[in-house]
């Protein structure tokens, strides 16, 4: 009897032992869950910055990315340099690409004016005409650049602009590149640097305001230049154009033949070549077309103008050659001599 007493309290002392156990770890549990809270997330008073754009690099064959021109000049600097015409001319002495040693000679000689005598040795070629005055072949001309999808320059006058805008608009709608040939034309060996740089600004302005369109390349009338010529342009921040070909087609009273003008003008292809052609030619528009097909068939890229500007300005350029370090260039230059960019 006294062993079923002592069994029945063990047992009860373990129930109770085991109940208080389960409370405890219960009330534990409750702590536990009470005590953990989900993160509080705290937002920032100010905005996360927006991450910039990659800058695409720019791809040979693309549209160049030109910079607009400053439009200044540092006049002192450019009084010091010779107003001399330079005689020069793609002449006839070819090296084993077909390209004319005296325009890679310019070029080596005057490149670092921001001038391009003939583009990079690569197997494209470049199409850019001139326009004093409308002979009505330049429709057509857009015509048949529109059909082969070939952007070209037109390198156009004050009084080409004034007398032709449905043209110059359209040239621009259809993604040609318009250049400045000057107001008036003159020759730019026989006026002053001040008045070089009236002519090209004056331009610039006309067609900015009437079209909208900012120019940056350059071509001078009659193709005569000088050391000052070239630094005025070079200073005002635009990109010069000379040529690797050209030929007789701008007398339209005594235009080449067709048949003969196409074997000269595929005769010359060349890496790099920039043509010269005149707006005003009939031969020209008869032959645009089929000259297009050659050159491809021989496997040339019938390129938009974009060749990249110069890398390393010449000394004492102001505001030219649309990189950053011809900017710096233009505030060391303009701070010595106490001349302003427009």
């Amino acid at each position: 009897m006294k062993n079923r007493w002592i069994s029945i309290l063990l047992a009860l002392v373990l129930t109770v032992g085991l109940t208080a156990c389960t409370t405890d770890r219960g009330e534990e549990r409750s702590s536990s869950s009470e005590t953990e809270q989900e993160p509080v997330s705290v937002s920032s008073s100010e905005p996360e910055p927006e991450s910039e754009p990659e800058e695409q690099e720019w791809e040979s064959g693309d549209p160049y990315p030109y910079a607009e021109p400053a439009m200044g000049s540092n006049f002192p600097v450019v009084a010091q340099l010779s107003g001399e015409a330079v005689t020069w001319g793609p002449a006839t002495n070819m090296d084993e690409e077909n390209r004319p040693i005296a325009c890679l000679q310019l070029q080596e000689q005057y490149g670092d004016y921001n001038v391009n005598f003939i583009g990079p040795d690569e197997k494209r070629i470049y199409l850019t005409f001139d326009e004093g005055y409308e002979n009505g072949n330049t429709a057509d001309i857009l015509d048949i650049l529109k059909e082969k999808n070939v952007k070209a320059v037109f390198f156009v006058t004050g009084h080409y602009c004034k007398t032709n805008p449905e043209l110059v608009q359209r040239m621009i709608d259809e993604g040609h590149i318009v250049g400045n040939h000057s107001m008036n034309h003159p020759n730019f060996t026989t006026i002053t640097p001040e008045e070089m740089y009236e002519e090209v600004k004056e331009l610039h302005d006309y067609v900015q305001e009437n079209f909208d369109y900012t120019m940056f390349l350059f071509r001078y009338p009659e193709g005569v230049f000088s050391e000052q010529s070239l630094a005025v342009l070079q200073d005002a921040g635009y990109q010069t154009s000379f040529w690797s070909y050209a030929y007789n087609d701008w007398d339209q009273n005594n235009q080449p033949d067709p048949d003969t003008a196409y074997q000269k003008v595929t005769g010359a292809l060349h890496p790099g070549a920039i043509y010269l052609l005149h707006a005003v030619s009939e031969t020209n528009s008869e032959i645009l077309g089929d000259f297009i097909d050659e050159a491809r068939s021989q496997g040339y890229e019938v390129s938009v103008y974009n060749i990249p500007p110069v890398e390393n300005p010449r000394e004492g350029a102001s505001a030219s050659s649309q990189t950053e370090s011809s900017s710096e260039s233009q505030t060391e230059s303009q701070s010595e001599s106490g001349t302003e960019a427009e």
